[in-house]
């Protein structure tokens, strides 16, 4: 069996799709998939996802408006036990030094404090999580 990185609660992960770049991302093992903080979802009848980026700390996508395949579109309980319907993009990510393709679903995470989430889909059989860390990803 392969080794398994240790990561931290809070990492730093790339979107290259998205030319995203060392976004803060919150570890969180209780949520099934990624998520990330973006506005204005709208799916159009081809298919694609509309959504404008936002997050003032990472100016080199605040209110970039992207235009993406839908993945797919899906039920999600979110933090607060709400279920919203949610659009998801496949993408590749930068993390930990390594490329990695991955499914991230669109939402409003602005009350939120990180404008990432990574979930266990991403992390299972390549990661373990040591809740006394964070950005174990910078000494790479």
């Amino acid at each position: 069996m392969p080794k398994k990185k240790i990561i931290g609660t809070i990492e730093l992960i790339s979107i290259l799709d998205l030319e995203l770049y060392d976004l803060d991302a919150k570890v969180d093992t209780g949520a099934d998939s990624n998520a990330l903080h973006c506005d204005d979802i709208t799916i159009d009848a081809d298919n694609f996802v509309h959504f404008t980026l936002l997050d003032e700390i990472h100016e080199s996508y605040h209110g970039k408006r992207v235009v993406m395949p839908l993945y797919k579109v899906k039920k999600v309980k979110s933090s607060n036990g709400e279920i919203q319907e949610r659009a998801s993009i496949r993408v590749n990510v930068e993390f930990f030094g390594k490329n990695y393709k991955t499914v991230v679903s669109l939402t409003n995470r602005s009350d939120m404090r990180y404008p990432m989430l990574i979930g266990k889909q991403f992390l299972a059989n390549k990661f373990l999580v040591d809740v006394s860390k964070q950005y174990l990803s910078r000494e790479i």
